[in-house]
């Protein structure tokens, strides 16, 4: 993780003063049709979305990690480099990403904030890149995940505190994209597209700091995102923490665990209506 957490954002101005910088690797999360109609110099490709994983029990995780470890080893990374995801912005797929790089343990990892569209004139190819494999192992911080078992003993919790941010229509159950509709219990709600600007970067540290505050969340406390399958509350656990949240768990079997697991309590919160 960075020493400064408003190190893991990085701007054009960055890659250009590393341009053919052996230590910086990139990373392009986009879809492959896109990734080959034109990327960066240089860029590796990982859309993370063919790898959904909704069961975190001890042993799919352990399966999980031995999966990441291949990809990130097929990717060419060691450990030792400066790993940056991007996308077209700052959505979901870049996030997700550099979470799941340093779930594993990977000690430098950025992102390029608002993506592709926020370089003036970005310098695409559609050449392949030669990527020589390497013995990626890494050691899992546990501490940034929350696995089902976590987030059903801290149901309640004083000091742990819920965020769902999927849309509208899915916290209240009007979207229903499990076996069962609704929210966790206690959960705050909050649509992850709130944490970007209009131009699809990550809204300033203290304008989040304020907005994150008005509902209610506490920054001595525990926070767990959550949303469908862990993309979204990826892009948010990157804004807690740029907003200055410390204690964070992305809660990586989201919605598609918990809502079809019917040994689970879930709550169907009711849309507040306007009486006039």
């Amino acid at each position: 993780m960075p020493a400064n957490e408003l190190e893991f954002l990085i701007d054009q101005d960055w890659l250009k003063a590393r341009s053919g910088d052996p230590g910086v690797l990139l990373v392009d999360t986009r879809p492959p049709a896109e990734y080959w109609a034109g990327h960066l110099e240089g860029a590796r490709h990982f859309d993370p979305f063919p790898f959904h994983h909704s069961d975190t029990g001890e042993a799919a995780m352990s399966e999980f990690r031995a999966q990441l470890a291949w990809i990130f080893s097929a990717l060419g990374m060691t450990g030792r480099e400066t790993v940056v995801f991007y996308e077209s912005e700052s959505g979901m797929r870049a996030p997700r990403g550099a979470w799941l790089l340093e779930y594993m343990g990977h000690a430098s990892v950025r992102m390029l904030d608002g993506g592709l569209k926020q370089i003036a004139t970005p310098k695409l190819v559609s050449d392949p890149v030669t990527v020589i494999p390497q013995n990626f192992q890494g050691t899992p911080e546990p501490g940034a995940l929350a696995t089902y078992q976590y987030v059903a003993k801290h149901l309640g919790h004083p000091e742990v505190q819920l965020l769902d941010v999927r849309s509208d229509e899915e916290y209240y159950g009007e979207r229903v994209r499990a076996r069962r509709g609704g929210a966790i219990p206690g959960a705050i709600h909050r649509d992850w597209r709130q944490n970007l600007d209009n131009h699809g970067a990550f809204k300033p540290p203290a304008q989040l700091r304020a907005e994150f505050e008005q509902m209610g969340l506490r920054p001595g406390r525990e926070i767990i995102p959550y949303c469908q399958s862990g993309y979204r509350s990826a892009n948010t656990y990157y804004a807690l923490r740029l907003a200055g949240y410390t204690r964070l768990r992305n809660y990586l079997g989201s919605w598609a665990e918990w809502g079809n697991r019917e040994d689970l309590p879930i709550e169907k919160p009711g849309r507040r209506r306007n009486h006039s």
